[in-house]
């Protein structure tokens, strides 16, 4: 890689890290281990760095962050990233494509901010007046799955909406500029949104989605780097615990951090109530029922048995 290349990453060193050791491997000074942490905007480093959650680390990391888990996807079945934030949705849709990869680390959280937006001047009040309405958002994002969900729960068929898949900074331009009837997205992107008064939510995924996202690793990174995948997973679990022991400081820096309105950061953070699970029969039994519906909907082509896609063998107790 060269220089001007590895500019486009942020590599965390600590000084005087050489010297500390994980469980059960051994690290030296002269060839640490490297993970390659994947994330999305507001996401895990974010939540890392504002808890201090990064101090003593025995490897270095190499973070690379994406606009949705459709890139992040695509990085970790070219092996780009060793593991990153997924959602339950996006997750099947990388797995059914012949992604090697592996949930490690569940956890679950209120899904209203995975949500169907429209302009505040729409006239449109419910999904079914999705009917013949153009939706933009992600191919087998989390938005996409919402839209899905919402519609079909409003008696509607998927091909009864016009979906148009475009990034979330696009389809932001796409909604506020008319081109585009509303807009399925996800947190922070929902509470942006809504505090800037440039759109409402017409739809939420309360009730309708489990709330399960992941912290997915690729096969290869499972097989060569199972301790630190453990120490960063309990770390992540750690600085979760943390961050809502202090809610107001962590909004703050997560602002700061992502570039958001503080407002909206304490918004996004505070009604997710998010909190790691055990990876349990519930879990594994509400991710076939994704499975399930995307076969039914048409956009996986093949039935999908999840339970050979989680590895049982981490801990989420930090």
């Amino acid at each position: 890689m060269t220089s001007s290349s590895r500019r486009v990453f942020v590599t965390r060193t600590l000084a005087g890290a050489a010297s500390l050791a994980l469980p059960a491997v051994a690290l030296h000074a002269q060839s640490r281990p490297l993970l390659k942490a994947g994330d999305q905007k507001g996401g895990l480093r974010a939540l890392l760095e504002a808890a201090g959650g990064l101090e003593g680390l025995g490897y270095d990391i190499q973070w690379s962050e994406f606009p949705a888990a459709a890139p992040l996807a695509e990085a970790l079945n070219a092996q780009a990233v060793d593991s990153g934030p997924i959602g339950d949705a996006p997750l099947i849709f990388a797995l059914a494509a012949g992604t090697r990869v592996k949930a490690i680390g569940a956890n679950r959280s209120d899904s209203y901010g995975t949500a169907v937006l429209v302009r505040p001047d729409s006239t449109l009040k419910s999904a079914a007046d999705l009917k013949g309405r153009s939706v933009a958002t992600n191919r087998g994002s989390i938005g996409h799955y919402i839209t899905l969900k919402a519609i079909t729960a409003a008696g509607l068929q998927p091909e009864d909406v016009n979906l148009r898949f475009l990034a979330p900074a696009d389809a932001k331009l796409a909604l506020t500029q008319g081109s585009v009837d509303a807009w399925a997205t996800w947190e922070p992107y929902t509470a942006l949104a809504e505090t800037s008064g440039h759109a409402r939510v017409l739809a939420s995924g309360r009730g309708l989605l489990p709330g399960l996202s992941y912290l997915a690793a690729t096969d290869a990174a499972i097989a060569a780097k199972r301790p630190v995948l453990q120490d960063f997973l309990q770390r992540v679990v750690r600085a979760q615990r943390w961050s809502y022991r202090n809610v107001d400081a962590f909004s703050a820096t997560l602002a700061r951090i992502i570039g958001i309105p503080a407002d909206a950061a304490k918004l996004q953070f505070e009604r997710r109530q998010q909190k790691w699970v055990a990876i349990d029969h519930k879990v594994v039994a509400d991710q076939q029922g994704t499975a399930d519906f995307y076969r039914q909907v048409g956009l996986i082509k093949q039935p999908l048995d999840v339970r050979a896609t989680f590895d049982l063998g981490f801990s989420a107790q930090g």
